[in-house]
């Protein structure tokens, strides 16, 4: 398909004026129904807009959203740009763009430890082998063996001013610095004393004896910085700020084909490393489902990086109309591009969420729900995809920043624990701390949450309702078995321990929950796979090999709010299969989870 723009060269004014003829429009709507559109900045979807407008029949609000756009035509682009492929539907989100993976690879350069075995092996080992078949050359110390001994230290000078990488060769202890040192005298008509003649005789047989051991095989292969560089090349042919589809991610991680062996010198065939293959990967366009289920997605911090990019899309599946969900989708991915928008010259709507601008609005009614509705269907669907993914992990704080965003759009009764936890200056804890006291009181009343912990959740949560902060930070400190700092008569005041002593903030986020009591309470979570399953995951998780100490207790934590929101009956089966998979823990593993599983056992 012809990717040009015909309207590239014309100024924004011109490309205003030629997409509302009729031939212009007839143009747009093509792009709709194809989808093979690129919108780079928010307000190039603008006329995309009123030709759906004009389609569905909304003449007298397609005229309005011109005459809104007509004032700054003459400075912004308000039209698309033909793509290659078409634009992806709202359902599929990317890790990261094809420009992000290229600079990522750019920055991939060679390991510094096997490139100096490789230089070994590759240009210092020849070497010494020329080097030990000449001493054992039955002319040895005739004159053509003279003369070819200054040619062997001749290059031995070379090679040692072109390759910097290992500079095992220059250890005078070494065995071929001896069979060179000799050589050297030979070259120079001096006879070698008794100890280096000894020292030569030693050095040839224990060379000649180790010849035999094989190279290792992975010196045999390319270095991973140049096949990461062949992967840059394979997606210099792709759309910068986009991700790709299957099977263009599968030719990106694919082995090296026989015409770039032909380009690059590299062994056709060569598999791409996992390393590599990582990088390239997270371009994929797919549901956030299967990023998770492949691992491109590989922990709750990254997909609280791509939050706000999946509410937005989440939100777009919302119309209707296959082309407008689409449309809106590219809206809300462009809003985070690196191109910059000239939305900024003339709105303080571009520092609004994209659903505040003027062809989003203009397409408002066509979607099912409500705004309050559409925030809090976002807010669940997130946080449910984080937990089943995720459920010893929780909700990490830079997803509980996005979800707060959203929940105030949901008019969630209650506001979302976000941190720093305490007011610096004052010291006072803050006010959304007694309200998710007060929701994890309600919820984990009389739990296997509350008698673990040792919580009385009943004078919690008075506490929360006479909003007794001080009172709260006192708790946290004397569960923390800390002491409680008196203030004094002075102008310095020392920084709260609930923003500074990690003790002090795991006892607040023990009785807070960390929002997961109101968002079960506020927003009704229930995660697809069911409380069970996540207690079950987030007990593997806590034992998993590679767990510290301190993810190993926040794992335990969620197991705990897990497994006390089961039924009596699914408690029981959660407990047995722990007991089951605790026996088969390697020793280390079981020692780590002895004393908390003691705890658990006796207060289920």
């Amino acid at each position: 398909m012809d990717t040009t723009d015909p309207l590239v060269d014309l100024p924004p004014a011109e490309v205003f004026a030629h997409c509302l003829t009729d031939e212009g429009l007839a143009r747009l709507r093509s792009l709709l129904d194809s989808g093979r559109y690129e919108v780079r900045a928010p307000e190039e979807a603008a006329l995309l807009v009123v030709a759906w407008l004009l389609r569905a029949g909304e003449a007298d609000a397609a005229a309005g959203l011109v005459e809104e756009l007509r004032p700054h035509a003459h400075e912004v682009r308000f039209a698309p740009r033909p793509a290659g492929l078409p634009s992806p539907g709202p359902e599929l989100v990317h890790r990261r763009t094809v420009g992000e993976a290229a600079a990522l690879l750019e920055r991939r350069g060679p390991d510094a430890a096997v490139e100096a075995q490789r230089e070994a092996l590759t240009v210092w080992r020849p070497y010494e082998d020329e080097l030990l078949a000449h001493w054992r050359r039955e002319d040895a110390h005739g004159p053509q063996w003279t003369a070819d001994g200054a040619l062997l230290l001749e290059r031995h000078r070379s090679l040692a001013a072109a390759h910097t990488r290992c500079t095992g060769h220059l250890d005078p202890k070494s065995n071929a610095a001896v069979l060179r040192g000799a050589l050297e005298e030979a070259v120079a008509g001096r006879a070698p004393s008794p100890r280096a003649a000894g020292l030569l005789r030693h050095a040839v047989d224990s060379m000649t004896a180790k010849r035999e051991k094989a190279r290792p095989p992975y010196l045999e292969r390319p270095g991973h910085h140049e096949l990461a560089a062949l992967v840059r090349r394979r997606l210099s042919a792709h759309p910068v700020d986009r991700g790709l589809p299957e099977d263009a991610v599968a030719a990106l991680v694919g082995p090296v084909t026989a015409e770039e062996s032909r380009e690059s010198g590299l062994p056709a065939g060569t598999v791409i490393p996992p390393s590599v293959r990582e990088i390239a990967a997270g371009v994929l366009d797919a549901p956030v489902e299967v990023l998770l289920e492949r691992g491109t997605i590989p922990s709750a911090e990254v997909l609280a990086e791509l939050a706000p990019r999946l509410i937005a899309t989440y939100d777009a599946r919302g119309y209707a109309d296959a082309p407008l969900r689409t449309l809106i989708g590219a809206v809300h991915r462009a809003s985070r591009s690196r191109y910059r928008s000239h939305w900024s010259h003339w709105s303080h709507a571009y520092h609004a969420p994209a659903s505040e601008l003027p062809w989003v609005r203009a397409v408002e009614r066509w979607h099912r729900d409500g705004p309050a509705a559409r925030a809090r269907a976002a807010l669940t669907w997130l946080t449910e995809t984080s937990l089943a993914a995720f459920p010893g992990t929780g909700l990490p704080v830079l997803l509980v920043y996005t979800l707060s965003g959203v929940a105030d759009r949901a008019e969630l009764p209650t506001p979302l624990l976000t941190e720093p936890f305490a007011n610096d200056f004052s010291g006072a804890a803050s006010p959304r701390l007694l309200d998710a006291a007060r929701h994890a009181a309600e919820l984990l009343r009389g739990t296997v949450y509350e008698r673990y912990y040792g919580v009385d959740f009943a004078a919690l949560r008075d506490m929360a309702e006479a909003d007794d902060r001080e009172g709260f930070g006192r708790l946290c400190a004397e569960r923390a078995g800390r002491p409680v700092l008196v203030p004094q008569p002075s102008h310095w005041r020392p920084r709260p321990a609930l923003t500074t002593d990690q003790a002090v903030m795991e006892q607040a986020r023990i009785l807070t929950t960390c929002n997961l009591a109101t968002l079960v309470r506020e927003a009704g979570i229930a995660p697809g796979p069911g409380w069970a399953a996540l207690a079950r995951a987030a007990f593997t998780e806590a034992t998993a090999p590679a767990a510290t100490a301190k993810r190993t207790a926040r794992a335990w934590r969620h197991l705990l709010f897990h497994l006390s929101l089961c039924e009596r009956t699914e408690q029981s089966l959660v407990l047995a299969w722990i007991d089951v998979e605790a026996a088969r823990l390697p020793a280390r593993a079981a020692a780590r989870i002895a004393m908390p599983l003691a705890q658990l056992r006796l207060v289920a």
